[in-house]
């Protein structure tokens, strides 16, 4: 009988690995967070808030991971580069950060606009091109992962300046993508639903809006963290290693039709 060598499976494991996470104080940014490691990676949880970002990063130790805070206002470009610049260089960034201001397009404000486009897009673009230059100036074969949403594939009611901030991350992704691979460092977003979290909680507490969610998810529920622990894991791992320029959907089928 003839001797089958069978292929392989690629690691989900990340030992070793240093990984950055914007917005990880909560949320979604904290579940990937402890998603990476979990996974074996020593995370870097930043955020706004000193005390809630400590919360997180302890809360990671105490469950045996390795993780530490830094309190970073990512809109703050200059301290943003000079957080990539003083420390080791990360193998992994969860580009996360955002924030949405639900209004009908012609109630939209100026200060709405410039709130969330420069945190949803101007910050996301810069943080992600310090972190890139610092990868290719230590030769990290990187990945980052650009938290994108299913308003960046499709349209909503109420949420103008929010898809036109996640098109463009969508965009972005893409032709980061291109520029990278060069230096073999993949970039991807994650496209999620309606999650669960603080910041989704007010208007998913109004009982009509969240029955049209729900019946638009083809499978019938929303969107919890746990969700997207997976895809942050699969997109940061070797078991992605030929992955890049693409957005994985976690909308439960939103976006089917």
């Amino acid at each position: 009988m003839k001797t089958i060598t069978l292929p392989k499976t690629p690691s989900f494991r990340l030992d070793g690995k240093r990984a950055l996470v914007t917005g990880a104080g909560r949320g979604i940014g904290l579940a990937c967070a402890a998603a990476l490691a979990e996974a074996g990676a020593h995370v870097t949880l930043a955020a706004r808030s000193t005390t809630e970002i400590k919360a997180a990063a302890a809360a990671i130790v105490a469950a045996h991971g390795q993780a530490e805070a830094v309190t970073l206002d990512v809109t703050d470009l200059a301290a943003v580069h000079a957080m990539a610049t003083t420390r080791p260089a990360f193998d992994i960034f969860v580009n996360n950060a955002g924030t949405n201001r639900p209004k009908s397009f012609t109630e939209v404000t100026e200060d709405d606009y410039d709130t969330v486009m420069n945190l949803n897009v101007r910050a996301a673009f810069f943080a992600a091109q310090a972190i890139a230059q610092r990868m290719i100036e230590e030769g990290r074969h990187g990945s980052i992962i650009n938290m994108s949403s299913q308003m960046g594939h499709v349209g909503g009611m109420k949420r103008t300046i929010y898809c036109a901030s996640k098109f463009a991350i969508e965009g972005l992704t893409k032709a980061m993508a291109l520029d990278l691979a060069p230096h073999k460092i993949r970039v991807n977003a994650i496209a999620p639903t309606f999650i669960e979290t603080p910041m989704t909680a007010p208007y998913l507490s109004d009982a009509a809006f969240m029955t049209g969610v729900v019946a638009k998810i083809k499978l019938g529920r929303l969107g919890k963290v746990e969700d997207l622990m997976g895809a942050a894991i699969y997109l940061a791992s070797d078991a992605s290693a030929l992955v890049t320029g693409t957005s994985l959907l976690v909308d439960g089928g939103w976006t089917v039709d």
